[in-house]
């Protein structure tokens, strides 16, 4: 590029952050162009509990996808799972995604962010599942457990949020780091049962083609159709979920599927499902504390974090507002961690963070409007007391499921691998660290996964020379087995240590780019300055 192209640019760029126009780099302006409803903008209501149902439908795959993997997990481990408590569950992450929404929108970061069900949650929360059952734990132990290590982790995740901890750490998370924790949260889920062997039998009795056809019809309505109408390009994953599971149940009704074979959809169970359905706090019982299970599931906390960190870049990026602020950091972490305590309180078995997916659906509809996803909090915050939709939704069958992971755990590493744009990838040092947490995150888990759970781990860490009775010890065995079970944990802790140890400057690292788009402090109004007689009117993010 030639010295009057850099003039320009900076020209350009000098023009976009004066005080006559928004904090946003000329590429930023640029991706933005498509965006019909901004975030300050209020729709008609009408048109916005429509836009906010579809807002929320772009994301009803991971919503759904969640509690199905932890009662399909336990169900293969062995734990009976009445469909009431199926529906129950479900019911639980649609409530919890509600309130949790409404609170980061109205007193969090106030980003236009969807929160409900982690992945990065999931992964602890199965390796704790597989201890629990090893044990013989029933179901309704399981969910305690999970609930007191959800609410362990979340209390420390609101004092590194509101403490400002994380907006301080922003100057280390680089997108080294960033991207190979986003894209272990898919790659680390591929053996998932779902995927791999939905009956637990010795030999698969996975339903292939139902997948293929699931994963089929995603892939037609995003990617080959979407240009030929609206609706398709706004619903390919609850279409194509839709459409396999008319071919399910049809093929259940006609008996082609006989009850127990897999792909066969139980209508009984919808029927015989109740119109209201209680989802109260505690409703599995009180929590149950397990210090090594709430370490490990601060791992998975830990990499929500990070994700989150990448998402508030993002989100703001396609909302055409300038790049977040430490002071809006640290709100929205705070906030995930008050929504994490909320999801353990009510016992969802799972945390609560920004969706990935919510980020997507603002590319595709160009609506990235604060008061759209308000109003669509509150259609799911409803609908997940109706009992007849849980039950609805535990009617899907694993292999559909199993599609839908394929599709939705390589989005989600696609996204985690974006980040690198802002990397110099001709640097030996940054490929060197993400090649190496990447490998790392997915084959120390493997190794974990060769043991039948914590005990036969500890007892191999018992006989380990010198350091065996350190290592022995129950609490530090749990502790290594949680965490190296989990794939984003692993790769961002090498990530994190090595791109912070080796030689390399802040331009080289992506640290550069994120910092010349990132708003004013002063930008962001909390709660706190709202009451305390600052405008009741924030600015748009990035406006001065």
């Amino acid at each position: 590029m030639s010295n009057e192209d850099d003039t320009d640019d900076l020209e350009e760029f000098e023009e976009a952050t004066t005080p006559e126009g928004p904090q946003a780099s000329p590429e930023e302006s640029a991706e933005s162009d498509f965006v019909e409803y901004g975030i300050e903008d209020k729709p008609p209501l009408l048109e916005s509990i429509f836009l906010g149902f579809q807002h929320y439908l772009t994301m009803i795959g991971a919503t759904v996808a969640i509690p199905l993997a932890l009662i399909s997990v336990m169900s293969l481990q062995g734990v009976t799972i009445t469909d009431s408590q199926q529906a129950q569950l479900i019911g639980t992450f649609f409530v919890v995604s509600g309130v949790a929404t409404l609170a980061q929108t109205t007193i969090g970061n106030r980003y236009p962010l969807v929160q409900g069900g982690t992945f990065s949650m999931l992964a602890p929360a199965i390796a704790i599942i597989f201890a629990l059952t090893a044990d013989g734990a029933g179901f309704e132990l399981v969910m305690r457990e999970l609930q007191g290590a959800i609410i362990v982790a979340a209390l420390a995740e609101v004092v590194i949020g509101y403490a400002g901890i994380m907006g301080t750490l922003k100057r280390y998370l680089s997108p080294v780091v960033i991207a190979p924790v986003i894209a272990l949260i898919g790659l680390a889920l591929f053996n998932t049962p779902q995927i791999i062997n939905p009956t637990g039998a010795e030999t698969s009795q996975q339903n292939w083609w139902l997948l293929g056809l699931t994963l089929l019809l995603i892939v037609a309505f995003s990617q080959y159709l979407d240009k030929y109408s609206r609706y398709v390009r706004l619903f390919p994953v609850l279409l194509g979920i839709v459409a396999a599971w008319i071919v399910a149940a049809a093929l259940s009704f006609t008996g082609m599927y006989s009850e127990g074979a897999v792909g066969y959809v139980n209508f009984e169970a919808v029927t015989s499902a109740t119109l209201i359905q209680p989802v109260t706090p505690l409703q599995w019982g009180m929590p149950e504390f397990t210090p090594a299970f709430a370490i490990g599931m601060f791992a998975g906390v830990v990499a929500s974090m990070v994700e989150s960190f990448g998402d508030y870049h993002a989100v703001a990026r396609l909302s055409g507002v300038s790049a977040p602020s430490k002071k809006r950091i640290n709100h929205g972490i705070g906030m995930e961690g008050l929504g994490n305590m909320f999801a353990g309180v009510m016992g969802t078995g799972n945390g609560s963070t920004s969706y990935s997916e919510n980020i997507g659906a603002i590319g595709i509809t160009g609506v990235a409007s604060r008061y759209v996803v308000q109003v669509g909090a509150i259609v799911m915050l409803v609908v997940g007391y109706v009992g007849y939709f849980g039950q609805l939704v535990a009617t899907i069958p694993a292999p559909i499921v199993g599609g839908l992971f394929i599709a939705m755990f390589g989005q989600i590493a696609a996204v985690g691998l974006s980040n690198l744009k802002f990397v110099d990838l001709d640097s030996s040092r940054n490929v060197f660290i993400i090649g190496i947490s990447l490998f790392a995150g997915l084959a120390i888990p493997a190794y974990m996964g060769t043991f039948s759970g914590p005990a036969e781990f500890q007892t191999g860490m018992e006989n380990a020379a010198v350091i065996g009775p350190v290592l022995g010890e129950k609490l530090v065995s749990d502790t290594i087995f949680v965490v190296g079970s989990t794939g984003m944990a692993v790769g961002g802790l090498i990530g994190f240590v090595l791109d912070n140890t080796i030689d390399g400057t802040r331009e080289e690292r992506g640290l550069e780019d994120w910092e010349r788009i990132a708003e004013d402090e002063g930008d962001f109004q909390s709660i706190v300055d709202r009451l305390g007689g600052g405008s009741d009117d924030e600015p748009a993010p990035g406006a001065d």
